[in-house]
């Protein structure tokens, strides 16, 4: 495993995390199975492990807290809000009254007394930055916290909160959490050169961009992963996108095999070679699944292969730019762009 400084918080974390998403109701697994995980993550090297309270409505953060019971000092634990927590209007957003509300809940699945890492889980348009990070800040000032980051913004936010922390004399956003993969770069143009002008460690999510890249989805054969189960217009490859990613993935295949290494190791590998880039989560659902991602933990690609993964999906491109989860309010409601 190796191991990176978080942005500038002196943190050393493995370049692999867990991301505890599938833990519970969305991924279908146990509480034996997360269990299994953890271990085998921790014995594995990876020192961090990432939830949030929306996953499967909180039971993710519970499996983690009984997961790691007994050696959460060993652990970088990060957890986030702002995604609805029932159908209450304010049980959701970057608001002060919730950030609270939601943290001390967090902290209560988890059986912990602080988080490493606290994240908004989304840019909040309806909130200023200064309510948001006031906030985090006073929290972090109780101890609850000891580090507060973004996850998926834009990066003109990104930009805009660093400013605001400034102008305010408030604590900062040290992380940021954004999609990446070979299938979808296109935080490659503005964001991660936002996250290295203000020194802000990225861990990257769906680096196997939802399975794509697991090496389970191939020409010819039925798409049956869990994730397609719930999301089948993102893997139905009727739909143009969809076709461009499967055509890539075969021809990201061949550079794999030709490279001696799996398409998990390509795609990981290629995430954590990025220098913006601090750590990639893996979110396996099962332990078989990760001791497959696990396999990449070393995985160092040589130049040749990068530029070849260079002439399949140039750099800075999305395959499927309608997927992507930090575009603009205004670009996806028309009465935001018209008076």
């Amino acid at each position: 495993m190796q191991y990176r400084t978080l942005g500038r918080t002196g943190v050393q974390v493995s370049s692999l995390a867990l991301g505890a998403m599938n833990f519970g109701r969305i991924g279908r697994t146990t509480q034996e199975e997360a269990t299994a995980i953890v271990d085998a993550a921790l014995e594995g090297g990876v020192n961090v492990i990432d939830t949030a309270d929306a996953y499967s409505a909180g039971e993710s953060e519970e499996m983690v807290g009984k997961a790691i019971a007994g050696r959460r000092d060993d652990i970088v634990l990060a957890t986030k809000a702002y995604l609805p927590m029932g159908d209450e209007r304010n049980h959701r957003g970057g608001s002060r009254r919730w950030l609270v509300t939601a943290l001390d809940d967090s902290l209560r699945r988890l059986g912990v007394d602080h988080v490493d890492l606290y994240q908004v889980h989304r840019w909040d348009p309806a909130t200023s930055d200064e309510e948001t990070l006031s906030a985090l800040t006073d929290l972090r000032r109780a101890g609850k916290i000891r580090y507060f980051g973004s996850s998926t913004f834009p990066a003109y936010r990104i930009v805009q909160a660093q400013w605001a922390a400034r102008e305010h004399h408030l604590g900062r956003y040290v992380t940021e959490q954004p999609a990446y993969s070979i299938l979808q770069r296109g935080i490659e143009t503005h964001v991660l050169p936002v996250t290295e002008e203000y020194g802000l460690g990225v861990l990257a999510w769906s680096p196997l961009a939802s399975g794509w890249l697991s090496g389970a989805i191939r020409e010819g054969r039925e798409v049956a992963t869990n994730r397609s189960a719930f999301m089948p217009q993102r893997f139905d490859t009727a739909v143009p996108s969809n076709r461009a990613k499967l055509d890539a993935v075969e021809r990201l295949a061949r550079v794999a095999d030709e490279a001696g290494l799996t398409l998990i190791q390509l795609a990981l590998g290629f995430v954590t070679a990025h220098p913006a880039v601090t750590s990639a989560l893996i979110g396996p659902r099962t332990p078989d699944h990760l001791h497959a991602q696990l396999a990449a933990a070393d995985t160092v690609l040589p130049p040749d292969v990068l530029d070849a993964i260079d002439t399949i999906v140039p750099p800075g491109t999305d395959l499927a730019p309608d997927e992507k989860n930090d575009t603009p309010p205004a670009l996806l409601d028309p009465t935001l762009r018209r008076r």
